[in-house]
C-alpha cells in the first residue's frame, strides 16, 4: 500500500518560489528594454532672428523759422494737422515789407530814367565828335556817365527783388510735407531770423526710421544675409522690363524686418534695414541698424519704442534638434544617436544657435540620422532599445 506524500506549508511555499522563477526569459527581456522617443534628422531652413530695441524717428523733419523780422499777425494752419510742401503756416505783417518794395520800385524807376537820359546825351554827342566840335575827353564823360546810370539801374533792380522776396517771407509756408505739431508761438508775438526756438515743427512721417542697435560682432552674418537678398532682388528684376526691374530691385534691396506689438504679435507693416553705422559705440560696441517702414496708416509716430525682429543669419540646409534632446556633461553637449539595429550610442556635438527651442547642430550629426529626444534617462552605451516617433507639441514644434 503506497501513501501520498504529505505536503507541509513550507514545501508549498518552495513550489511557489520555483514556478515564479521559471517564467520565460523573453518575457523578461522585453521588460528591461527601455522605451525612447526617437527624431531622424532632416535639414531645414532656418532664418536665426533676434528681438531688438528700437526707436521711431521720422523721415524728414524741419523746424519752421521766420526769415525776416516782424510781428505775427496769424496762424493759417491746424495743430496737428496734415500739410503740404509751400502750404502757407504763419503770416507776419507784410506793411512795412510792402513799403520797402514800393520804395525800391521808385528807386528803380528813378534809375532807368537816369540810362534813358544819359544814353540820349551820348548819342547826341557822337556827331560832334566826330566833327571835332566837342572834345575826345567830354565825349568820354559822358559814356562814362552813362554806364554808371546801367550799372545803377542794376543795383536798384536788384535791391527791389531782395524787398519782393523779404515781403514774400512774411508769409511763412511748410519747406516739406508732413504732420506739423503744436505752434510754439502765439499770435502778435514778435519773431525774428535769429531767434533760437523755431516757431513749430513738421515731421513726415508716411514713412518712417526705427533705429536699433546691435552688437558689431554680429555684422559679418548680417552682410551675408544682406547680400543674398539683394542678390535674390536682381534675379526677379531681371526678369521684368528694365524700368520696373529697377523699381523692384530698389524696393527688396533690404532685408526683411517685423516689427512686434507689446504682446508679441507682429504688426501688418513690416519694414527693411537700409543699413549699418559706420562707427561703434566704443562704450557699448554697438552699431546703428536703420529700418524703413511704410506708415501710410500713421501708426507709428516718432519716439515711439518699438520691438524689431531683426534677421541674423539664414541657413537654408540646417540640421535643428529639440533642446530636450541635448545631454550635457563636464560641459560639453552630448546626445544618444540609435543604429540601425536599435541600439543607442553617445555622440558628442556641438551646438550653434537655439530657435524656438531649436538648437542648430554645427557639427556632430548628418541628415538622416535618428536621435533620442524623450527617453533617455537611464540609457547606457549599446544598449537595446524599443523606438518610437517623437511627436512634437506646439511650444517645440521644428523652426521654419
Amino acid at each position: 500500500m503506497k501513501t501520498r506524500p504529505r505536503y507541509t506549508p513550507s514545501r508549498y511555499l518552495f513550489l511557489l518560489v520555483l514556478l515564479a522563477g521559471c517564467r520565460p526569459h523573453d518575457a523578461v527581456t522585453v521588460e528591461a528594454t527601455p522605451r525612447v522617443s526617437a527624431l531622424t534628422l532632416a535639414p531645414v531652413a532656418l532664418d536665426v532672428t533676434e528681438e531688438l530695441q528700437g526707436r521711431v524717428t521720422a523721415i524728414r523733419a524741419a523746424e519752421i523759422r521766420p526769415q525776416v523780422s516782424g510781428i505775427v499777425q496769424k496762424r493759417l494752419f491746424e495743430q496737428g494737422s496734415e500739410v503740404t510742401a509751400g502750404e502757407p503756416l504763419f503770416q507776419i505783417n507784410p506793411r512795412p515789407f510792402q513799403i520797402e518794395v514800393d520804395s525800391a520800385a521808385a528807386a528803380l524807376k528813378r534809375a532807368e530814367a537816369t540810362l534813358v537820359r544819359e544814353r540820349l546825351q551820348v548819342k547826341r554827342l557822337e556827331p560832334l565828335l566826330r566833327t571835332e566840335t566837342i572834345s575826345q575827353q567830354h565825349y568820354d564823360d559822358a559814356v562814362s556817365t552813362r554806364d554808371q546810370a546801367a550799372a545803377d539801374v542794376a543795383q536798384a533792380r536788384a535791391n527791389l527783388d531782395r524787398r519782393l522776396l523779404d515781403l514774400q517771407f512774411a508769409t511763412v509756408v511748410a519747406p516739406i510735407s508732413g504732420r506739423i505739431d503744436q505752434s510754439l508761438i502765439s499770435e502778435g508775438a514778435l519773431v525774428s531770423s535769429s531767434d533760437s526756438s523755431p516757431l513749430a515743427r513738421i515731421q513726415q512721417i508716411d514713412q518712417v526710421y526705427v533705429d536699433v542697435r546691435r552688437p558689431a560682432s554680429s555684422l559679418d552674418t548680417l552682410r551675408e544675409a544682406l547680400a543674398q537678398a539683394q542678390a535674390q532682388a536682381q534675379a526677379q528684376a531681371q526678369a521684368q522690363a528694365q524700368a520696373q526691374a529697377q523699381a523692384q530691385a530698389q524696393d527688396q534691396s533690404g532685408l526683411p524686418v517685423a516689427l512686434l506689438r507689446s504682446n508679441g504679435q507682429p504688426y501688418p507693416e513690416s519694414g527693411r534695414i537700409l543699413f549699418s553705422g559706420v562707427s561703434v559705440d566704443p562704450g557699448t560696441g554697438d552699431v546703428l541698424l536703420r529700418i524703413l517702414v511704410d506708415n501710410s496708416q500713421r501708426r507709428f509716430l516718432p519716439g515711439m519704442f518699438l520691438r524689431a525682429r531683426v534677421p541674423q543669419a539664414r541657413y537654408p540646409h540646417a540640421l535643428t534638434i529639440p533642446q530636450q534632446a541635448v545631454v550635457r556633461s563636464e560641459g560639453k553637449a552630448y546626445v544618444w544617436t540609435i543604429s540601425a539595429q536599435r541600439k543607442v550610442n553617445r555622440r558628442a556635438i556641438t551646438l550653434a544657435e537655439l530657435v524656438a527651442q531649436h538648437y542648430r547642430v554645427s557639427a556632430g550629426l548628418r541628415a538622416g540620422e535618428r536621435i533620442v529626444v524623450a527617453g533617455m534617462e537611464r540609457l547606457s552605451e549599446d544598449q537595446l532599445v524599443a523606438v518610437q516617433d517623437w511627436t512634437p507639441t506646439n511650444a517645440s514644434s521644428l523652426p521654419h
